[in-house]
């Protein structure tokens, strides 16, 4: 990147109305009039900034599954990670930024817990769950259920397997199960499941990540041979979201819970 390029990075990312929109969405995937009312400008304001956004890659938007006459905007942090490593360098060599990963929990500290919860409990929640504890080697705990369970779909576990991980004998369950649990994150993956997510015990921090459902797509012969490759964008995407949920896990500080989720 030359220096132009990068001073036009650091003017786009640091025009207040763009900041706060980025920090907004760095916490959770949002719709425009969420976004208005969070940052307190009118829509046309905040559509022409998160155009400016999209057009830069910052941004990315996908239609809601609960109703898509509505769109949620996704903050694209690998990308704003990619384009300040190389402003930076722009500046000068000794300031490029180096991505990181995940620390170690130190000895004696609690786990970090993450409840995901989706429609099914069948694809996108037990893909998260089982990538966190592996990316994390098992430093952070999560668990995942469903508002309507049901199998475990093979297209999931052939993914995972993929990835060296076995999801084949896991259980799909009802979010219900853990009503009483208290966790440090409860995410929605499904946008259908985020209208109607129940407050869990302790008032975790939530986030939703809006992400179609991979087993409701079909190939061109009406069934789900094709899809094959959904489930591969779906692992991906979740794996860079998740690698940088537990960055930001291991810099924060979090209240003891009970043990045994």
């Amino acid at each position: 990147m030359d220096e132009r390029a990068g001073r036009a990075v650091f003017r786009l990312i640091g025009d207040d109305q763009r900041w706060r929109l980025l920090r907004e969405l760095a916490a959770t995937d949002l719709r425009v009039g969420e976004l208005v009312e969070r940052v307190g400008s009118p829509q046309n304001l905040v559509s022409y900034h998160l155009a400016e956004l999209r057009k830069a890659g910052l941004v990315s938007s996908r239609r809601s599954s609960a109703d898509g006459r509505d769109t949620y905007y996704r903050f694209e942090i690998g990308r704003c990670g990619e384009l300040l490593c190389a402003a930076g360098a722009s500046l000068a060599p000794s300031l490029r930024l180096a991505s990181g990963r995940s620390e170690q929990r130190p000895a004696g500290r609690r786990r970090p817990t993450i409840l995901f919860l989706c429609t099914g409990n069948s694809a996108r929640s037990q893909m998260a769950e089982a990538l966190v504890e592996h990316l994390s080697a098992k430093t952070v705990r999560a668990r995942s259920a469903g508002s309507h369970p049901k199998p475990l779909h093979h297209n999931a576990v052939r993914v995972m397997a993929e990835r060296g991980i076995d999801i084949s004998r896991n259980k799909t369950k009802h979010l219900d199960r853990f009503a009483g649990t208290q966790f440090d994150r409860v995410v929605t993956l499904c946008d259908k499941v985020r209208e109607i997510c129940p407050e869990f015990h302790g008032a975790p921090l939530q986030s939703h990540w809006s992400m179609p459902d991979p087993a409701t797509s079909a190939g061109p012969d009406g069934t789900d041979a094709d899809t094959y490759p959904v489930f591969v964008r779906l692992a991906d995407e979740l794996e860079e979201r998740i690698g940088l949920l537990l960055i930001e896990l291991s810099a924060t500080t979090t209240k003891e819970v009970p043990s045994g989720v």
